[in-house]
């Protein structure tokens, strides 16, 4: 089912502040922890932590933290364990590659994102996804908005809540500028979601196997 985009947002309702952020997020790597668990420790590939990034279109900010997140699980082993998405609150670019100074910023670091088609954040996207991550207080507020009870809001979190020497809240959408602010908004993301993953890590790490000794 896809959501109707809000026209408005209560401004009365408060943001999620960087300890509510971060306290929701470790609830949700515990939930995780529990989940590995109740499997003998065992992740499977049907199975993994889902993570969803969410900006306005999908064609700036949220692939660029699809991709980096992506990155940095698998260069430390747990590609298989984390999945990571991301989606817009709007549908104006549904079915569209990422703008083209998008793939060309990750490009320049390293990353690619020539595969992505933007998509939009839907009812289901609740369900299928661990932890929403919005790139800004505005995607925040539309996803607590949409979300239907207690588990889906709080799975909603702020990604800069991640970086303790940002100065804002908010990635800023730099649809209308150069490549210049794609590469510093590319840069943020890129800290942010390196404190994101830092939180996750621990629970997404498999216990070591007891070891047997023969009598």
């Amino acid at each position: 089912m896809r959501l109707t985009r809000a026209r408005t947002v209560d401004s009365r309702r408060p943001h999620t502040t960087v300890q509510e952020s971060r306290r929701r997020v470790a609830i949700r790597a515990a939930l995780c922890r529990n989940r590995i668990d109740r499997q003998n420790g065992s992740v499977t590939a049907r199975d993994p932590f889902r993570v969803i990034f969410v900006c306005t279109g999908n064609i700036c900010r949220s692939p660029m933290a699809e991709a980096v997140f992506r990155d940095l699980a698998e260069r430390q082993g747990l590609g298989s364990r984390i999945v990571s998405r991301s989606a817009g609150t709007g549908d104006w670019h549904l079915g569209e590659r990422a703008d083209h100074r998008t793939i060309d910023a990750l490009a320049r670091r390293g990353y690619d994102g020539s595969l992505h088609r933007a998509r939009q954040f839907t009812a289901a996207s609740f369900a299928e996804n661990d932890l929403v991550v919005a790139l800004d207080r505005t995607h925040e507020r539309i996803l607590r908005e949409w979300a239907r009870d207690e588990d889906e809001d709080g799975k909603v979190t702020l990604l800069l809540a991640f970086d303790p020497d940002a100065s804002t809240h908010d990635v800023p959408d730099p649809y209308y500028a150069g490549p210049e602010m794609f590469d510093s908004v590319l840069g943020m993301i890129e800290t942010a979601t390196r404190g994101l993953f830092r939180q996750l890590e621990p629970a997404l790490r498999l216990p070591r196997t007891p070891r047997t000794f023969g009598a």
